[in-house]
């Protein structure tokens, strides 16, 4: 099947999954992972209606992007991936949401360029669920401490919380950690879930659904 196709049949997932776990009809926002795809892959999810993209790095969104926007000046753009302090600037110029705050020195560097640019994108903290060393993410027990540093400190919205549960594992503990965290602390939206398993994060209480290769298909590794 193709991207056009593809979408309608992660959407019907979607909606399904929200009608099984009696939660309203379009509750879950479908961010489709354009990652390492080209900018003519992405205008085939734009012309079937897609209009929210996430990508990893911030090097490729900025080859890729601008353009999009300026065709399509109602895409919203997030970065789901992991975030170096030297690219805080570019990340609050070109982003839209950026999901991956993920330790004090992005939070500081993220503040003072949204200061500096008048500019701000919706933040998400990255929580590593599973404790994974190799992967980024703060530990769960400190996100109580790190959410009040970036609210009472840094003057820091945030409006969501995001994880990526450990490969191999059932994700249904993991997203139900991250629902948990959220309501002790007061966070309106959750990040959970991608092609394997967004359905059950949908099960969970997820705001928003991270999908690529369920819609792009295998990833072109040479973009």
């Amino acid at each position: 099947m193709g991207v056009r196709e593809n979408l309608e049949d992660v959407r019907t997932k979607i909606a399904a999954a929200e009608h099984e776990a009696e939660r309203a009809k379009d509750a879950v926002t479908l961010v489709a992972v354009s990652k390492t795809h080209e900018a003519d892959m992405i205008r085939e999810a734009i012309a079937a209606g897609q209009r929210v993209f996430g990508e990893n790095r911030v090097q490729e969104a900025q080859r890729k992007f601008p353009e999009l926007k300026q065709e399509t000046p109602d895409l919203e753009l997030r970065l789901i991936g992991p975030l170096q302090s030297n690219k805080a600037e570019d990340a609050v110029k070109l982003f839209d949401v950026i999901e991956s705050v993920d330790r004090e020195k992005i939070a500081r560097a993220l503040a003072k360029e949204m200061a500096k640019q008048g500019r701000a994108p919706r933040l998400y903290v990255q929580v590593n669920t599973g404790n994974e060393p190799q992967k980024a993410g703060i530990d769960p027990r400190e996100t109580g401490a790190f959410l009040t540093l970036c609210r009472d400190e840094l003057g820091l919205e945030i409006e969501g919380l995001m994880c990526i549960p450990p490969a191999g594992e059932n994700p249904g503990p993991h997203f139900a950690l991250l629902a948990d965290l959220a309501k002790e602390n007061s966070v309106p939206k959750l990040s959970m879930g991608m092609s394997g398993d967004y359905e059950i994060a949908v099960a969970f209480g997820a705001t928003s659904v991270r999908v690529g290769s369920a819609i792009f298909g295998a990833r072109d590794y040479a973009a």
